[in-house]
């Protein structure tokens, strides 16, 4: 069974968005973990708590993906920012594991100058003083674009983390059809040859969930700019593609595309049935 949500605001409480996912016909979803350009995050009541986990049981809900916040860079030089990054991922990953949520994402970061080894070990050390290795929840590395001095934009950036850390088994891998496209890795014409490379580089066991989303920006342009699926240059048919993809299509797709929760109900709507087709 296809397993499909979009990214849901959580301002009004965790089991709110849970009926809010049921009534997208949806049956996963993305939340931040905290707020996005902040450092401030919920503390929900048991009942909120208990409400949630009831609605994703009954409703048969797949494995649900926090979002870390876009001011976290833990491969930063500066100390406040880097500090700020440790803390985050640190309290997100105990916070998101506590509420029984399968997977926690987040950007890899920018290196700011230092060059792309010591942004890297940075990341390792941050994500070292994070990841216990006793948690259930997965840590996933987004691929990126690769703009200015973002980390990710290759798959061999990606391995390079994983490979360095203290707990390995608990790190997978986001990968984001814009971000991908972007970064010059040719989901359009050759799939089946950028699968093949995520494989030997990294090794598709560790794929553990997909940001599906078009792009507003050309093949290549190491610009960050989602698009609605279908109305982009990466466009619908090759979207559906990596949906149908025996490789790819038992896993979790999550929408991050420029629409309000009326136009993603809509746009989840319009894509089973385009794979009914």
């Amino acid at each position: 069974m296809l397993t499909i949500g979009t990214h849901m605001s959580i301002a009004k409480g965790l089991a709110k968005t849970a009926e809010n996912v049921v009534w997208m016909k949806a049956n996963t979803m993305q939340i931040f973990s905290r707020n996005p350009r902040g450092s401030n995050f919920k503390v929900y009541t048991e009942e909120e708590i208990g409400k949630f986990q009831k609605l994703r049981r009954e409703n048969q809900f797949g494995p649900l993906l926090a979002h870390a916040p876009y001011t976290m860079n833990l491969a930063s030089d500066k100390e406040k920012v880097y500090e700020f990054a440790c803390t985050a991922i640190r309290e997100d990953v105990a916070r998101m594991d506590s509420l029984g949520i399968e997977y926690l994402v987040f950007h890899p970061g920018s290196h700011t100058g230092i060059g792309i080894e010591q942004g890297i070990e940075n990341i390792i050390r941050g994500l070292n003083q994070a990841i216990t290795g006793q948690e259930k929840i997965m840590v996933l590395l987004e691929t990126m674009t690769g703009k200015g001095t973002e980390i990710g934009a290759r798959f061999e950036h990606l391995r390079k983390i994983r490979d360095g850390a203290a707990h390995p088994e608990r790190i997978g891998i986001c990968l984001d059809t814009c971000h991908v496209f972007a970064a010059g890795y040719d989901i359009v014409n050759d799939l089946e040859g950028v699968l093949l490379e995520f494989d030997r580089v990294l090794g598709l066991k560790l794929l553990k969930a997909i940001h599906l989303n078009d792009s507003m920006m050309p093949f290549g342009s190491h610009k960050d700019r989602h698009a609605v699926v279908g109305e982009g240059e990466i466009g619908m048919e090759a979207l559906l593609r990596v949906m149908r993809h025996p490789a790819l299509n038992a896993l979790p797709f999550y929408l991050e595309t420029p629409l309000d929760d009326e136009g993603h109900k809509e746009e989840i709507q319009r894509l089973r049935e385009k794979l009914d087709e």
